[in-house]
């Protein structure tokens, strides 16, 4: 993919991390983690993904305040300019509009590609193109645009994206019909059957105006008391944004773009993906040993043990026995053991009642 001035990166790097729990912490969370041994965090690992097709200035990279100090230390070459800290977290639809006026503010006729810290990608060709033609096309169209892909199983920690009619001037983009948010398991089963639903994969393009003009539609709530964003230029909405930040509601970019917004699209991607921020996800796109357990960068003696993951720190050994369906993690004096399949709910039950009956410390 030939590099364009025109198109910009926005990598949300501000979350917890609480689903892979307690190896993710919220003094360091996954995306800051050399987390398969790579010699590269997750962040990294984005990052050198996407400065492969965007020009790396054009890389932004939006954070909050107790995770700049990772983005600088792990980014260097990335210029203070392009790191947006956020002073207090208010989920990703404030801070990527926050990034589109900023891009705005810079090439008014930018296209821009939003994309989560922690993802998979398998086939990196087949990901550029899919890149290639969504910012080709959002280029043209004043449309948000999902980039989807075909469930392989019902997994409930997963947004679904049901698409619709075919858009007739571009080759594999459907209108989007519905969008469903980490639905329970026996839904997302019928999604997937289906075959009208694509997972989303938290990657959105617009063009930078379009996302601009869409961010001060839906926060004009924010603005109530003021003059509209819309009569502003882009340097007193930028002025307002850093003034007035916490006004802004904790909204996530998906819900935002695929609940709220107009003229929303979904394109069809087939480059092999996984959001690595599950237990569960991180299982199935992991290489598998013959009795389908997955060790991740860790020192284990398995015997009779199946379909399990297992993580651990550097200088333990387990040795483990008899063991059929577990995830097994430690990190940071906290040793965590539960079933695999509802693994996601049982880390949010467990990583709440830890902090309230021990605090912050295993948290």
């Amino acid at each position: 993919m030939e590099k364009k001035l025109n198109n910009y990166c926005v990598i949300l790097a501000g979350g917890k991390g609480r689903r892979l729990w307690p190896c993710s912490r919220e003094k360091k969370p996954k995306q800051f983690i050399d987390f398969f041994g790579t010699g590269r965090t997750q962040l990294q690992a984005t990052y050198d993904r996407f400065a492969k097709l965007i020009p790396t200035e054009n890389i932004l990279i939006c954070t909050n305040r107790d995770y700049a100090g990772f983005v600088r230390e792990q980014l260097p070459a990335v210029h203070d300019g392009n790191v947006l800290v956020e002073q207090i977290n208010r989920n990703t639809a404030p801070c990527v509009g926050w990034a589109a006026a900023e891009v705005y503010k810079r090439n008014p006729a930018a296209g821009i590609i939003v994309t989560p810290s922690d993802q998979f990608v398998l086939d990196e060709a087949a990901f550029a193109g899919d890149v290639e033609r969504g910012l080709a096309f959002v280029a043209s169209h004043d449309i948000m645009l999902s980039m989807g892909v075909k469930p392989t199983r019902p997994e409930p920690g997963y947004g679904y994206i049901q698409a619709g009619e075919r858009q007739c001037d571009a080759e594999g983009v459907f209108s989007v019909r519905s969008f469903t948010e980490k639905p329970e398991r026996d839904f997302a089963r019928v999604f997937m059957e289906s075959g009208e639903f694509l997972w989303n994969t938290g990657l959105f393009l617009s063009s930078a105006r379009n996302f601009y003009n869409n961010f001060c539609r839906l926060f004009r709530d924010a603005h109530r008391n003021e003059e509209g964003l819309g009569n502003r230029t882009v340097d007193d909405t930028l002025a307002f944004i850093r003034e007035h930040y916490a006004s802004y509601p904790n909204l996530s970019i998906d819900c935002a773009i695929l609940e709220r917004s107009q003229g929303v699209c979904v394109m069809k991607c087939d480059f092999g993906w996984a959001d690595l921020g599950t237990w569960h996800s991180i299982y199935e796109c992991m290489h598998k040993n013959a009795d389908d357990n997955v060790t991740i960068d860790s020192d284990v003696m398995l015997e009779d043990c199946r379909d399990n993951v297992i993580k651990l720190p550097k200088g333990k050994l387990a040795v483990i026995n008899g063991l059929d369906g577990y995830i097994v993690a430690e990190e940071g004096g906290v040793l965590f053991i539960c079933k695999k399949g509802d693994s996601s709910a049982l880390v949010r039950k467990y990583v709440n009642k830890v902090k309230m009956e021990h605090g912050d410390e295993y948290v």
